[in-house]
């Protein structure tokens, strides 16, 4: 094994993901996206800045038969990201593309789901990080309007956007959907009982008529506060983290 690489399991080792020993590393927030994307076997999946395939891998082992196609804009990882799906039995077709400059054949492509977990922080008002893939996976030069925007033109009819985010962005989010898409669900994600989210989950659908719904919020760890080192999740994020089941924004 490299040493500049490390093998990590997800979803209690039912696949096995490469990724960088320094820099952005995946952790338990692409996961929970995709436990959250309610695909059915035989749907299109377009993941936006898909890192090294995390979320797109535990998507596809929990749903059979997906098309999924991943657009990621450092090299390097859009490299792991091919090598985790042909390792994990799960290939999908990943393009090395800024989302802003998307190639013009995905550009003529809608798609059933479109999923992401763009960089938490606002590059304009943050201090960028000395690891540049780091750096673009947190911060990033593409403002959250644009991201929104290019999943919104990507999702087709009765299609859903499903989206992992600070919750100090929120308005930012909406923002940006107003207009475009319909039927939003937001579901709060705290890391425990009595303490303010710090996350969000959104889904919204193409030509959605609901109206706004905020859901429960999501719980990450039992107990009010942190008890040592041994593992604290709730039921239902052990659940999803360890089994990979399917996590309902509107539970």
């Amino acid at each position: 094994m490299s040493d500049a690489l490390t093998h990590d399991d997800f979803l209690g080792g039912k696949i096995k993901v490469w990724q960088p020993r320094r820099g952005y590393r995946a952790g338990v927030d692409p996961v929970i996206l995709a436990a959250s994307v309610l695909a059915k076997p035989g749907q299109s999946v377009l993941e936006l800045g898909c890192g090294v395939g995390v979320a797109s891998l535990c998507l596809a082992a929990r749903v059979p038969d997906l098309s999924v196609k991943g657009v990621e804009v450092q090299p390097v990882y859009a490299a792991l990201a091919a090598r985790n799906g042909a390792e994990n039995a799960s290939p999908f077709d990943v393009v090395v593309a800024d989302l802003r400059n998307l190639p013009s054949d995905l550009r003529q492509r809608r798609f059933d789901h479109v999923m992401m977990n763009p960089p938490y922080f606002d590059r304009t008002t943050g201090t960028a990080s000395d690891d540049a893939g780091k750096d673009i996976a947190f911060g990033g030069e593409t403002p959250l309007w644009d991201w929104l925007d290019v999943g919104a033109r990507r999702v087709g009819p009765r299609g859903f956007l499903t989206m992992i985010q600070r919750m100090d962005r929120l308005p930012e989010a909406l923002d940006a959907l107003q207009g475009r898409l319909g039927s939003i669900i937001v579901r709060p994600i705290a890391g425990r009982i009595g303490r303010a989210p710090e996350l969000f989950l959104l889904q919204a659908r193409q030509d959605g008529k609901t109206p706004f719904q905020m859901a429960p919020t999501l719980i990450m760890h039992e107990g009010t506060t942190h008890q040592g080192d041994q593992e604290s999740y709730t039921r239902e994020v052990s659940d999803v983290l360890r089994n990979g089941a399917e996590l309902r924004i509107l539970p």
